[in-house]
């Protein structure tokens, strides 16, 4: 996330984000190396290497800060957190409660972090960035490849032995993962960021059509692959956890709640009480990022009181499956 842009080694503030027809458009990530456990890619997983730039605002960088504390990756990689809100620097470190200062290249902008990578680059600046201490460059800004590789190539390291990508059920994360993401995952700001009526209705349509399947796959089975938790439903979490209290509002996707659908409701407060999870999910930040960053869909930078969601509240999800992953 972030609406600046660089072009060139230079910082512009504004970035077209829609094509002629009012449809958000998405561009593709820049930086895609891999890390592998023996080191073959030439990125080899060693604690105290690498570190790692999120917001706790954004849904892509989240599941990234879930998949570190799931995986015990706390003391092995470094952790930085912006400022909850963009202005025409877009992401910034500072001292506001929650963010976590750039200790490693001690920048103020996110953008400055790309630049150090790569001088003359051109292209977005977003969160989630895992950066190469020994190399002193940008590893990977996708958060699905991130999410992979502390998953699969820190097993050595990790402090907790659990696995969110078992062999017999990979197949289905990958495909999983691929159905949530243009409806649900980025459905939600195709809907948000559309400034033409038939585009967002298109994204809007879609965006429920996807949870209304869910919903009755989850009355069959206690997660979106099975019985236990992977991948997939990390990447389905951070998207519901916004939901309610951000989506539903300032992005127009008002057709229901989460909470209205008794599935994935129950679904979503299942994972937020899976040890470790709720420690990353701050509400503080991620409203006050969408409701004022925004000014274009939220002139007025106003930040509702509510909703009140209990993501604490019992669960019925103990009669379907077994609670963890294999």
């Amino acid at each position: 996330m972030g609406l600046g842009i660089l072009a060139d080694g230079k910082w512009i503030s504004e970035r077209e984000q829609e094509d002629n027809q009012g449809k958000f458009i998405r561009p593709s990530t820049t930086f895609r190396n891999k890390i592998t456990a023996d080191g073959s890619s030439g990125f080899k997983a060693e604690a105290g290497r690498y570190h790692l730039y999120i917001s706790w605002a954004c849904p892509w960088a989240h599941r990234t800060a879930i998949m570190r504390r799931l995986k015990g990756l706390e003391d092995a990689i470094g952790l930085s957190v912006v400022a909850a809100e963009i202005d025409q620097n877009s992401w910034e470190f500072s001292s506001e409660p929650g963010a976590i200062p750039d200790t490693v290249n001690g920048t103020q902008y996110l953008w400055q972090l790309y630049l150090k990578a790569e001088p003359n680059y051109s292209g977005r600046v977003t969160v989630p960035v895992l950066w190469d201490k020994q190399t002193q460059s940008i590893v990977n800004n996708e958060s699905r490849e991130i999410i992979r590789m502390f998953d699969t190539e820190f097993n050595d390291i990790a402090s907790k032995n659990v696995n969110f990508y078992p062999k017999d059920l990979q197949a289905q994360i990958d495909k999983t993962i691929d159905e949530i993401y243009q409806p649900i995952n980025n459905g939600v700001y195709r809907a948000g960021f559309a400034t033409q009526q038939v585009a967002y209705e298109e994204a809007v349509t879609e965006l429920f059509e996807a949870l209304d399947r869910w919903e009755n796959v989850l009355a069959k089975q206690r997660y979106l692959c099975g019985n236990c938790i992977t991948e997939a439903d990390w990447c389905m979490f951070t998207t519901l956890l916004r939901f309610d209290a951000v989506y539903y509002v300032h992005f127009k996707c008002n057709l229901r709640r989460i909470v209205d659908y008794p599935n994935l409701w129950n679904y979503l407060k299942d994972l937020y009480q899976q040890p470790g999870v709720k420690e990353t999910c701050n509400l503080d930040h991620i409203k006050r990022h969408y409701y004022r960053s925004h000014p274009k869909v939220n002139p007025t930078r106003i930040v509702p009181k509510g909703p009140i969601i209990d993501f604490e509240a019992p669960h019925n999800r103990n009669e379907i499956g077994v609670a963890v992953a294999v």
